[in-house]
Order: C-alpha cells, then structure tokens, then sequence
C-alpha cells in the first residue's frame, strides 16, 4: 500500500506544484487568469490523462477568481477604500465628439478667394427694372459692344434688369473648371423668373478677371398678382435673387502655396487652445507611431490657439500631398467649451452638453394687463323731453399676477437637467432666456452667454 501511494505522489508531482502555486496566488490575491488561463490550464498534457485533476484546478481558478472580484468591490470594513475614492470618476459632462481634423482646421494659403460682378439678364416678361438710368446705360453700353450705338433714352429696361454676381473660387481650380454663380437684382426689378445673364466677367478684390458667367437664372421663389393700388399678389420666397449652377467658367488660376521651408500651418476653425493642442497631440502620436525619420523630436506645434505648426518629415518632403492627406483623416476628440446663444429676435436658445447650473432658487411669474375700453350710454332725466342720448367712453383695465414660487435647484451637470429643470417651471422660451441671464448675474450659470 505504501508502494502505491509513493509511486502516485511521483506521478502526479507536477500537478500538485500547479495546485500549490495557485493557492498562493489566492492568498496573495494576485490570481489574473480569466478564459484565457482556462484554456491554458486545459491544454496541459496531464490533464487529458486526469481529468478529476482537471476539475479540481478549474474549481480553484474559480473560486480564486471570486475572491479577487469580492476583494475589489469592497475592501475590509465594508467601505470603499481610499485609492478607490481618489480616482473615483469625474462627473458627466456629455460625451465628446470625435471628428478628423480636416474638419477643425484648413491650411494657410489654401483657401476660398470671393469674386464679384455686374451685369444684365434679360427676358424678365414685363417684371424688369423701370428704366432707371444704370440699368439704361449697362444694355447702351453692351448694345455698343455690339456695334449698335444707341442713346440710354431711346431705350426701355421692362423685360431687363440690371443684376449683381457674387461666386467664391475655391483653391486649386484649373483654367476650365466651373463655379457656382449667386445673382441678385440691384434695381427695382419684381422678378428674375425666366432671366438668363448675358457673359459677365467676374473680378477678384485685384480687379483681375479670373471667371465669366453666363446662363439661365434659376428662381427659388415666385410672385403673382396685380401689382399697384387695389391689386393683390401672392409671393413665395425672394423672386428677385437665384444662382446659376456651375454657371461660370474659370479663366484665370490662383497660385497656391501651402509648404514654406518645410513647414505647413494649420488654422482652426473655431479658435480654441485645447483643441489646437489636441490637433498637435496626435499628428505627433500618428508619426511617433509610424516611425517617421526626422530631425525634429516635435514635428507639430500649436503656436497659439487657432494656429499648428506642422514640420514635414524627411521621408515626405517629396510628397507633401499625402502627408497631409494622412493629417487630416485623424480623428481627434473635440472639447466643447460651455456656451449659451440667445436669440432675442427669432427666440432661439441653443446650449452646449457641458453647460452646468449650480445650486439656486429661481421664482417666476407673470402680469398680465387687461385693457377693455367701451363706451356707457346716458338717458335724458325727463321722459319725451326731446333730449338725446349721450355717449361717454369707458375704460376697464385688469391687472392678473400669477403666482410665482421661489422654486430651489439643485446643481445640474448636464444641459438635460437645465432643460427638464426649466421646463418644469412651464416657462416660454422668452422667459428662459431672462431666467438666463439672470442666473449668469448670479453666478450659477457656469457657461459663456452670447446675446443675439
């Protein structure tokens, strides 16, 4: 029987030193092994040959692994313990967007350039201009192009208008390419329905020529009716503005640079100085990663809150295209700053995720003004006496006070508890935007407020 037990102990030596260290990781409270360690427990050769050896190893590794859970979540004396309290985590702002950076930033010295024009459309049907003498001296002098030389009085602008040309040129555009053209009438013209524009130049602010349009206008509106004294019209949306789509054609290219001495510049959108140092942050952690030779240890920088310095590596000096291809498809995770905009025109209020209210009491109520004016008839005294009745106005006015209460708020983190807090007052979207400002003079509203 000795002999037996002896020559098991030896065979199976291996699978008590597993069980011996696993116990140690239990006391020590430092066991790790999750499915992963479950299947390298099972891929041990002598557990297909003992599979009550297997068995029994899962049951530690299990019970091990309750152990370390209950020990985490809740330490001796039943409290959490300190560390645990220290990194405890922050409250909720509203998550961030993430966005590429394509979208926060364009590069120096490629951008739009804005150009503009004058020039006259025709085939109005009677809603033209009424001959006023710019309009008459722009189709006397284009008639004169022509080789018909008229004077402005001997001609009628009813089927003419004179109109302006705005158009913005992007960067890059070749000598061919088209733009869109935007046409408003400058005159006193009822309607562009029906124009088409003669070749108008387009100029930029060197007064250089760098496009002509030419086309059909098209009108997003119309008006219809009798116009003057006593007629009625119906209108829908600005007759007397349209666009012609891809209507110009560029003549004249814009040079382009973007690559000085090696460095480019990227310029935020919406200036702010940690989004231009997140923007810096990750180009640098995209060439660290990819393993960019250069010279330089930071090849981006933000200069200043709306600007990024970019230094081109060595390996795309030749190629700045797709360097910069590469920049700006990083998705950077954007920090919206708190903000309020209050529209006092259109009543529009529009808050960021981060805006935060602290503890305050708000009261609200209303007056409301009744103004009935009337008029009291006076009898004559004596009967059939040949009086007659007398009028007299009569006012009546009622003043109604709704009840306001002085209504306490706790702090709000989120602009959802601003919006349900205020909502629950039953406030219109005037009211909130005093109820506003008056928090931002009491200094609970933790935001920037912009008025419109």
């Amino acid at each position: 029987m000795l002999n037996f037990l002896s020559s098991l102990v030896r065979k199976h030596r291996s699978t008590f030193k597993v069980l011996e260290a696993l116990r140690n990781c239990v006391q020590k409270r430092t066991l790790r092994l999750g499915a992963r360690g479950f299947a390298f427990i099972d891929s041990l050769s002598f557990m297909n040959r003992t599979p009550v050896m297997a068995s029994a190893l899962r049951l530690v590794m299990a019970l091990g692994s309750v152990a370390m859970v209950q020990a985490q979540a809740q330490p001796a004396g039943g409290l959490a313990a300190p560390a645990a309290q220290a990194n405890a985590a922050p409250p909720y702002y509203g998550s961030n967007l993430s966005v590429q950076v394509r979208d926060l930033c364009f590069v120096l010295g490629a951008r739009d350039n804005q150009l503009v024009g004058y020039g006259i459309v025709s085939g109005l049907a009677g809603d033209g201009d009424k001959d006023p003498e710019f309009t008459l001296q722009a189709v006397a002098n284009m008639l004169e192009r022509f080789g018909l030389t008229l004077p402005p009085s001997a001609l009628t602008s009813k089927n003419i208008a004179a109109v302006v040309l705005t158009a913005d040129i992007p960067p890059f555009v070749r000598s061919g390419s088209r733009i869109d053209v935007h046409v408003s009438a400058m005159g006193d013209a009822r309607s562009l329905h029906g124009a088409v524009l003669a070749r108008t130049p387009l100029l930029g602010p060197d007064g250089t020529v760098y496009a002509v349009a030419q086309g059909p206008v098209a009108v997003g509106g119309f008006i219809g009716g009798i116009p003057g004294p006593g007629g009625a019209s119906v209108q829908k949306n600005h007759p007397t503005s349209g666009q012609i789509v891809r209507g110009a054609v560029v003549e004249r290219e814009i040079p382009v640079t973007f690559v000085k001495e090696k460095k480019l510049e990227l310029i935020m959108r919406q200036p702010d100085f940690v989004n231009a140092n997140a923007v810096a942050d990750k180009i640098n952690e995209m060439l660290r990663e990819g393993g960019v030779v250069d010279k330089v240890s930071t090849p981006a920088l933000a200069k200043d809150g709306s600007t990024i310095q970019v230094m081109i590596p060595d390996d795309y000096t030749a190629d700045p295209v797709r360097f910069l291809a590469r920049i700006e498809q990083l998705p950077v995770t954007v920090n919206t700053p708190a903000r309020v905009v209050l529209n006092e025109r259109t009543g529009t209020i529009v808050a960021t995720s981060r805006v935060a209210v602290s503890s305050c009491a708000v009261a609200h109520g209303n007056i409301i003004v009744n103004i009935a004016q009337g008029y009291d008839i006076s009898q004559p005294q004596v009967p059939l006496a040949g009086g007659a009745p007398v009028l007299s106005p009569a006012t009546d006015i009622v003043i109604n006070e709704g009840e306001g209460m002085l209504t306490p708020f706790r702090s709000m983190p989120t602009v959802q508890d601003v919006a349900k807090s205020l909502n629950a007052l039953g406030v219109t979207p005037r009211d909130m935007m005093a109820i506003f400002q008056a928090m931002k003079q009491a200094g609970a509203l933790q935001a920037e407020l912009i008025l419109r």
